[in-house]
């Protein structure tokens, strides 16, 4: 993988994290599917926070650890928030119809993507969020063209 497709940020506490997100949803584009990995607690949710207020949405962000997902309609655009960390089986997404999520005019953030191996489709852009003393680094890899046309307008150096 080149290094344009490569980039770490460090988040120092909970509202930078919020503002990594910001950051990171100015560079989204429609269709875009961003994975979330990291341990419990490491900030996924609160990242996805920051994405949906890049987009104006000030409203609670829960994790959609029971429901499997949180849709939000934000102007012409639906941003769908996954989170299979209680999926039994990754089957269970075919029976949800999950393909019906993946389209043109949606962003999808993805946490515990692993889960549901078999039954997703490559992301553009993978974020993993590992401790780092009190903070947090997060490591952003792009998979495709749109994924690293998004690392582009990322800063090189954290928010």
């Amino acid at each position: 993988m080149s290094d344009s497709a490569l980039k770490s940020l460090a988040a120092a506490d909970e509202e930078a994290m919020v503002r990594l997100g910001e950051t990171l949803g100015k560079a989204l584009k429609p269709g875009t599917v961003v994975y979330l990995e990291g341990e419990l607690g490491m900030g996924k949710t609160t990242l996805a926070r920051g994405v949906l207020r890049a987009f104006g949405h000030n409203g609670a962000v829960k994790s959609p650890t029971y429901t499997l997902v949180e849709p939000y309609q934000l102007d012409e655009l639906s941003l769908f928030h996954f989170d299979l960390y209680r999926l039994g089986d990754p089957e269970e997404l075919e029976f949800m119809g999950i393909r019906d999520y993946f389209d043109d005019i949606a962003i999808v953030l993805l946490e515990w993507p692993g889960r549901g191996e078999g039954f997703l489709p490559t992301p553009d852009l993978l974020v993993s969020i590992d401790l780092a003393g009190e903070g947090r680094v997060l490591r952003f890899a792009a998979t495709t063209a749109r994924g690293v046309e998004c690392l582009e307008e990322l800063p090189t150096e954290s928010v």
